[in-house]
């Protein structure tokens, strides 16, 4: 693997997925950095949620979680914290329990 120096306007939304691990790519030309494509969905933990109950996966609704990278992405309201999901990239949304 090498490593490029990349400005904040080549990352664009890319630090907010960014984890140990993931694999990304990174456009270059002439040795430049152009942009940076991350993964469709990558998979984040939830570190902080509201409580879950029994019976929400019935209700439909959604509530905000924090995840290990520190956005905020609404889910169901049967996650908990420690849960993994997958994150749309291009959305910040959630796909899936992981």
């Amino acid at each position: 693997f090498e490593q490029i120096p990349l400005s904040a306007g080549q990352m664009g939304d890319v630090p907010k997925y960014l984890k140990e691990g993931l694999v990304v790519q990174i456009f270059t030309h002439e040795g430049n950095a152009l942009s940076v494509e991350l993964p469709l969905n990558v998979d984040l933990k939830i570190v902080e949620t509201g409580p879950s109950y029994k019976g929400d996966t019935a209700s439909g609704g959604n509530k905000p979680a924090v995840m290990e990278t520190g956005i905020t992405v609404q889910v169901p309201l049967y996650l908990a914290a420690g849960d993994t999901i997958k994150v749309d990239t291009r959305t910040g949304t959630f796909v899936e329990r992981a």
